[in-house]
This record gives C-alpha cells, structure tokens and sequence, in this order.
C-alpha cells in the first residue's frame, strides 16, 4: 500500500489499515523516527488495557530462589 505525503505534509492512512486498526478520527499517533523508518504507533486508553494479562502466572516472578 502506498500514500502520498501533501502540500501540508500530511499523509493518509489507507481505509483497510484504519479498519483493521480500529483508528479513529482524530486519535493520537506517536511517530518513531529509526533507520529511516517512520513507525505510527496508536494510543491507547488505560481503560482499553484493563484485562489483558488475566490469567498471567505471576508465581516466582519477582523473587528468585537461591
């Protein structure tokens, strides 16, 4: 896929990744510059993140046993 950057440089993100990302208008990006790649990286709401390590065993963890 590819997109143009404008006059304004702006850039489009094309429909199918927009729907596949669940990218809303008007969400912020965060934008990572590294070896001459640009990374968009969505933001995300706290609230959006609760859950998502249910079930995670956390037994031995943070101590370890000599």
């Amino acid at each position: 896929m590819q997109t143009t950057i404008s006059s304004k440089y702006q850039v489009v993100i094309p429909k199918p990744v927009r729907e596949r990302l669940h990218l809303k208008s008007k969400q912020k990006l965060t934008v990572i510059e590294k070896d001459c790649m640009l990374i968009l990286i969505p933001h995300t709401s706290l609230d959006a993140l609760r859950g998502i390590a249910t079930g995670a065993g956390t037994d031995d963890y943070r101590e370890k046993k000599i």
